[in-house]
């Protein structure tokens, strides 16, 4: 049996960050990092957009919004000491109605108080000049947002790891935990491992693996696919960086839009439908255990009650080109469907309570001898190396560790 002081469950950007900043702050401390896939960032690291975002939307004094501002100047650091690609090209969010100002004089306002310097109100004019083809009537300029591979990002996490000592598995989920005097004893596919504290950041997994190590949370995760169209390459001149509708406060994503991509692609998306299946990426992935756990619990049912309408439109949407073209063309009327094909999708681990209602924050729980990461969707690979900043603190006071 192997022996560890902690091991970090989940080998997405989290909880690679979560264990380099572990290496960093205690010393002669062993980490393992144990992912369940054969290789790190297998689902919501490597299917995201590859956006650093700025912090914009972020209710002022969140821990979103402590650790976007803070991780974001972190990670453009970090791939420039690491040589990994990045472009801080910002973005402008886009008002197409009088209906949409008062909402992005809000987002305006939020984003000054995020000590976001630089944010630069836009007329039609303004718009026009950052990115031509756009239709608008207003907007802003928020030059902080930038793009970057996060399966890139992670695995360079993971290097920094080795490199202080640290230990990184594949092919090692966590099929049972068990307590012992000393901690815990984890059997993983590829044997058992002792540790004598434990950290949670099995993202999609993270509510089950809370469970499973006998922590009672009333959150249980909700996945929700986002589906992209990639712009065919000759139509790609149309954008030049990022382009964001006004997000409609009665839903709790952000709405369809433009990223130009660090490989040089363009995506065009998400939209953001209820997934049967945590780790189905396709439209029609299913799992029976997976949707029953889902309608048994009691915020689902609540949640389905609330956003019925919303949920139908996205599906809605999900079937039909025509319709995801036509929301595409609010922002850019001259994109048509031939300019577009299907490309990938994301699964959003989203942590909802019993009545429903979607955390809007990041929620870390603890346990004896545990932390338990159960909500970290967007803007978390962008906030990555401060949440594992935070996590390690957390853990120094719960788990008593040396400090440098």
């Amino acid at each position: 049996m192997n022996s560890v002081d902690v091991a970090v469950i989940g080998g997405g950007v989290v909880g690679t960050a979560t264990a380099m900043a572990l290496l960093d702050r205690f010393s002669g401390l062993g980490v393992t990092v144990l992912e369940k896939e054969n290789r790190l960032a297998a689902h919501q690291t490597g299917h995201n957009s590859g956006v650093i975002h700025s912090g914009l939307y972020y209710r002022p004094g969140s821990l979103k919004a402590q650790t976007c501002s803070s991780g974001r100047d972190a990670l453009y650091l970090f791939c420039a000491e690491h040589n990994i690609a990045h472009e801080r090209c910002g973005k402008i969010v886009v008002a197409t109605s009088e209906a949409e100002i008062p909402a992005l004089d809000a987002l305006e306002q939020r984003g000054r108080e995020n000590a976001l310097e630089g944010i630069e109100r836009l007329d039609a004019a303004g718009l026009r000049m950052h990115e031509p083809h756009v239709a608008g009537i207003a907007g802003l300029f928020v030059p902080q947002t930038g793009i970057v591979d996060y399966t890139v990002v992670t695995e360079a996490y993971a290097a920094v790891v080795r490199s202080q000592g640290g230990r990184v598995f594949v092919n090692s989920g966590v099929e049972r935990v068990s307590r012992q005097s000393t901690g815990f004893v984890l059997e993983t596919a590829q044997g058992k491992i002792s540790c004598r504290f434990l950290i949670n950041c099995a993202g999609l997994q993270s509510d089950r693996l809370a469970l499973l190590c006998g922590v009672s949370t009333n959150v249980r995760i909700i996945p929700f696919r986002g589906e992209y169209y990639m712009v065919a390459p000759e139509r790609r001149g149309m954008v030049n960086n990022l382009i964001y509708p006004v997000p409609d406060p009665a839903f709790p994503f952000l709405g369809v839009h433009f990223t130009r991509m660090i490989g040089g692609g363009l995506e065009a998306g998400p939209n953001a439908v209820l997934a049967f299946r945590r780790e189905g990426y396709g439209r029609f992935s299913f799992s029976l255990r997976d949707t029953l756990e889902m309608v048994m619990y009691s915020g689902f049912r609540n949640l389905a009650r609330r956003y019925w309408k919303i949920g139908l439109q996205e599906y809605r949407r999900s079937f039909s080109k025509g319709l995801f073209v036509s929301d595409l063309r609010r922002l850019i009327p001259e994109l048509h469907g031939e300019d577009v094909t299907p490309g990938g999708a994301g699964v959003r681990a989203q942590a909802v309570d019993p009545d429903g209602r979607l955390l809007d924050d990041f929620c870390l729980v603890h346990g004896d001898g545990m932390i338990h990461v159960l909500n970290a969707p967007s803007p978390a690979a962008t906030a990555s190396i401060s949440i594992g900043r935070t996590i390690a603190e957390h853990a120094g006071g719960a788990f008593n560790l040396n400090i440098r």
